[in-house]
């Protein structure tokens, strides 16, 4: 899978995407990700990318003319390349919420261009020219695209094949099936007063993924009822079998 980033602070990505399972992922041909500074296809001496909005009002707004050079020189890059699918998402507060169904619907995509946007937005024109799809990591304001690309990136990149070890990782973690995880346990057996509950302990499969369920449900009720009574939930926590 090819991701290509356009940004503005290209020096915030090298620690994220060269450290643990991202650096892994790049090494072993099944990521690919490239960094791109957005000045690099301004035209001026001041390799100016904002300017103020019409109609007046607070801040900068992102210039079209850089961001949709960026996107065309790139996608021209995926057509030589034959990609499948190429994609150009938007991060931006005002996109629609990133899940994990929405990353996993994203990892069959051959080729992804991320946009980070900056100031108080981007030019609407962006959006109607070159974007796909916007996408926010959640209700607040950051200082800029980049984070959030960055977790697009790690969230997506869970799902392409080979780049997580174990393949029921990302089946059995929270949001997998609209629930949180089950709380999870490892050596010792107790610390500080404090034990694993026996059921795990008991080697009965089934009463496990009765408990696990249990559980699930229950951390879902008190930390985040609203995926309860959304109206998405129809079935309980997944079960695994041993």
């Amino acid at each position: 899978m090819q991701l290509d980033v356009v940004t503005i602070f290209p020096e915030m990505f090298p620690g994220v995407l060269g450290a643990s399972i991202l650096k892994r992922a790049q090494a072993s041909g099944r990521l690919r990700i490239a960094v791109h500074d957005l000045r690099a296809y301004t035209h001026d001496r001041r390799r100016t990318v904002d300017d103020r909005p019409y109609g007046g009002g607070p801040g900068m707004v992102m210039r079209v003319e850089p961001i949709a050079e960026a996107v065309e020189a790139i996608r021209a890059g995926c057509r030589k390349a034959r990609h499948r699918s190429c994609r150009t998402i938007l991060l931006t507060p005002s996109g629609e919420r990133l899940t994990s169904s929405v990353a996993k619907e994203l990892s069959g995509a051959a080729h992804l261009i991320l946009i980070c946007g900056h100031y108080e937005g981007v030019d609407e024109r962006v959006r109607e020219l070159v974007v796909d799809r916007s996408l926010s990591i959640g209700d607040y304001v950051l200082t800029g695209g980049e984070l959030p690309a960055m977790v697009l990136i790690d969230c997506v990149a869970r799902f392409v094949p080979g780049v997580i070890g174990h393949r029921q990782a990302t089946v059995e973690e929270s949001f997998s099936a609209g629930w949180l995880e089950y709380p999870q346990y490892t050596r010792p057996p107790a610390f500080r007063k404090q034990a694993v509950p026996e059921v795990l302990r008991s080697g009965d499969h089934e009463r496990i993924a009765r408990w696990r369920t249990l559980q699930a449900a229950a951390r879902t009720l008190a930390t985040r009822p609203d995926l309860v009574t959304n109206g998405n939930r129809r079935r309980g926590p997944r079960q695994r079998r041993g």
